[in-house]
């Protein structure tokens, strides 16, 4: 047995709506300070009165975001979800389509999309723990 990490938001009752996490992500991992160029958005649920709640990848064991893509830049990874390989991306967009949950965000400056790759960053900024990066086990035949 392996052990991989999964990004997930099981705490957001919690959360301010602050933006850390995804200033965090757009500026560590994608060299960017858009929140907008961020693999998490943090959304409400119907307005500035209700929850807000995190869009972000959920770490599909057989990803359809993967199977969509034609070049192969998306590969599936162990623990679930895919690992981004920017150099087989085309700008296609067809992951995008192919997320059901619409967690891929399409960078159009440097077309190509912005996923979730679950390393944490946005973890550490979040100042209420509305995030968490968890240790799954991976049962490998």
């Amino acid at each position: 047995m392996k052990k991989a990490k999964q990004l997930r938001a099981s705490n957001m009752g919690k959360c301010i709506g602050c933006n850390a996490c995804m200033l965090a992500c757009a500026r560590f991992i994608h060299k960017n300070f858009s929140p907008q160029k961020s693999a998490i958005q943090i959304r409400t649920q119907g307005g500035m009165q209700t929850r807000f709640t995190a869009n972000i990848c959920r770490a599909c064991i057989n990803p359809p975001c993967a199977e969509a893509c034609p070049q192969g830049a998306l590969v599936p990874r162990a623990g679930g979800g895919v690992s981004f390989q920017r150099n087989s991306c085309i700008g296609c967009q067809k992951c995008l389509v192919g997320c059901p949950i619409d967690a891929i965000v399409f960078d159009e400056g440097k077309n190509s999309p912005i996923i979730c790759i679950h390393c944490g960053k946005c973890v550490q900024f979040c100042p209420h723990q509305c995030l968490s990066l968890e240790e799954v086990t991976i049962h490998v035949e």
